[in-house]
């Protein structure tokens, strides 16, 4: 008989930026890392086009071509489960995207539940604001672009427009959203099957 895995539930918020962007998910426990990078991507609103890691008690998880310099502290993720990590209610996580911006997420793994045959994982329940725009300059850059946003006599603010688009909203957040594409990327979240 196959054992069905625990959920967490867990939250992700942006570092270093207020007020806060963040996200408030279920997942199965028993995902594994390189899974888990996929859906912070889709959940924050990421496009996945630059590095990223996991980092734990000073510990580095990521992709095996892209080995730090300390590779005593480094490990493939590929075979880590979030459950691995992630362990009690309270635990944290970290995950950086995005080497040059310097993207930092804390995760924290909120409550842990037994498995509902009856719901699709992952879920995204709740969340704040849109997530920064790709290659915008870290949070120092994300904060001038809110800012000349902020204010329509801005000598910068049509090259911002005509850069992000008219679509773009630091204020906009859609859980069903979110979770259109979640259910489209499938991350395994097809209730398990005993």
């Amino acid at each position: 008989m196959k054992m069905t895995p625990l959920v967490y539930q867990i939250k992700i918020t942006l570092e270093g930026i207020q007020p806060d962007i963040w996200r408030r998910l279920f997942i199965q426990g028993d995902l594994f890392l390189h899974d888990f990078h996929k859906i912070i991507q889709t959940a924050m609103g990421w496009e996945n086009i630059h590095l990223h890691q996991f980092l734990k008690n000073d510990r580095i998880f990521g992709i095996a071509d892209n080995e730090p310099e300390s590779p005593e502290l480094f490990m493939d993720y590929t075979s880590i489960r979030v459950m691995d990590l992630l362990k009690a209610e309270g635990d944290t996580l970290h995950y950086l995207y995005d080497f040059g911006d310097s993207w930092l997420h804390k995760i924290d793994l909120e409550i842990i539940e037994p498995y509902d045959q009856d719901m699709f994982y992952p879920i995204c329940i709740d969340g704040e604001r849109a997530c920064p725009p790709e290659d915008c300059g870290g949070v120092p850059g994300y904060n001038d672009l809110t800012l000349i946003m902020a204010h329509p006599g801005h000598p910068r603010r049509d090259e911002m427009e005509e850069w992000l688009g008219d679509d773009y909203d630091p204020e906009e957040f859609d859980a069903n959203t979110v979770n259109g594409y979640l259910l489209e990327d499938d991350f395994g979240c097809l209730p398990y099957l005993d």
